[in-house]
């Protein structure tokens, strides 16, 4: 059975999604109705850059959102997503998952990414947030380091790697000071816009909440996950409620891909840049056969 992963923020780069947009008529039309939902110049800002723009949360989070479903609607329309079970996304990824899996469509998701992105934006204007990379160790000694630095655990992506997330200096001193909590092979500062999934995020999982509020959503046609507890979520009221929850509380990403695994997904198409979906997955099941799809050269024949 088959599986399909959708990146986070973090993955984008310039130039994402143009040969897809050169290459593809549905890449072309779905790209053309992002833009005009979105109302800025969306294209461009993907295909050329800046790169400072492009990292900017408002604008990365529906650059991927967009890459990753147009990716996956290629695959549907090559015949390459028979015996599909399952749609699971890292963070913003779930997102596009939810939208995939018809929890809503796709400007509605689009609508809900944005906005998504432009509180948490704000939330990171806002305070002066970190977050580091934990290489190594164990989950206790992460816990340990986190309460002792007054910080947060943001990520567990796969076995030996997790993300820690909180205010600047605290996640900087955390860094300095971690081989005394622990046997840490690199705590490294990421270099990131914000404290994501973090209590610093909470202004942010507030709006949220309320703008989502009025929102429909359906129950999903695929198999999803919820990044809060790495488990399958189908009711709508309760996917409102996680992905509100996502936005301060940790990603359990390794969850997620070993509940896909159980379910018997045996191969996985990546939807989105930088192949990290596929380091993290190999890492947690080095028997998962995971392709990488980002240029338009790149789908399977």
């Amino acid at each position: 059975m088959k599986a399909l992963l959708f990146s986070g923020q973090g993955a984008q780069k310039v130039g994402m999604g143009k040969s897809l947009y050169d290459n593809s008529p549905i890449a072309k039309e779905f790209y053309d109705r992002a833009e005009n939902t979105l109302g800025f110049e969306f294209k461009k800002i993907c295909f050329e850059g800046p790169e400072s723009v492009l990292t900017e949360t408002r604008v990365c989070q529906p650059a991927l959102y967009v890459q990753g479903y147009v990716i996956a609607e290629i695959l549907k329309s090559m015949g390459k997503l028979d015996g599909l079970k399952a749609a699971l996304g890292l963070s913003l990824g779930e997102l596009t998952a939810y939208a995939f899996a018809g929890v809503w469509d796709f400007e509605t998701g689009l609508k809900i990414v944005a906005e998504r992105g432009r509180l948490m934006q704000v939330a990171c204007d806002a305070t002066k947030g970190g977050m580091a990379a934990v290489v190594g160790g164990t989950i206790e000694d992460v816990r340990k380091l986190c309460a002792a630095y007054d910080i947060d655990v943001a990520n567990m992506n796969c076995p030996g790697q997790i993300v820690i997330s909180g205010d600047y200096n605290k996640v900087n001193e955390a860094a300095a000071n971690a081989k005394s909590y622990g046997s840490f092979k690199l705590v490294k500062p990421l270099v990131v816009a914000g404290a994501y999934h973090s209590r610093l995020m909470e202004p942010a999982r507030a709006a949220f909440e309320k703008f989502l509020a009025p929102i429909e959503f359906k129950a999903p046609k695929l198999t999803v996950f919820t990044n809060t507890t790495g488990k399958e979520i189908n009711d709508p009221a309760a996917m409102k409620a996680a992905l509100v929850k996502q936005v301060v509380s940790s990603v359990l990403w390794e969850d997620c891909l070993r509940g896909a695994v159980a379910l018997g997904c045996t191969d996985f198409y990546e939807c989105g840049p930088g192949a990290v979906l596929a380091g993290m997955m190999k890492r947690t099941d080095a028997n998962a056969k995971v392709t990488s799809i980002s240029e338009f050269a790149e789908f399977p024949a």
